[in-house]
């Protein structure tokens, strides 16, 4: 995810300073339900994580991360015996005996 962010270096103008803790800042907001003015003090000036949020969405940086996440990455994916566990009664079906002229 870190090469879709603003503030890489070498990046045009300052920085970033923390990428990590503004998209907590954000999420948290949004998970909430809170007002921008009721962000923690934690997180920075609430106008200034305003703007940068804004800034984001205009320039298309949100649209680009939700993007990038929704495709997930099938090679990796893999089901074996010690990830999916099976009913105990699906374990075993009883075995019907057979007449021995059959």
């Amino acid at each position: 995810m870190e090469p879709l962010l603003k503030g890489k270096p070498g990046d045009v103008g300052r920085s970033r300073a923390d990428n990590r803790l503004f998209i907590n800042a954000v999420i948290g907001l949004a998970r909430s339900g809170a007002a921008w003015r009721e962000l923690p003090e934690r997180y920075g000036p609430w106008n200034s994580v305003f703007r940068r949020f804004r800034r984001w969405a205009k320039s298309g940086v949100w649209r680009n991360v939700f993007q990038a996440l929704q495709e997930p990455d099938l090679d990796w994916l893999m089901i074996d015996s010690t990830t999916v566990r099976v009913h105990q009664h699906a374990a075993g079906q009883k075995k019907e005996i057979l007449p021995a002229n059959a």
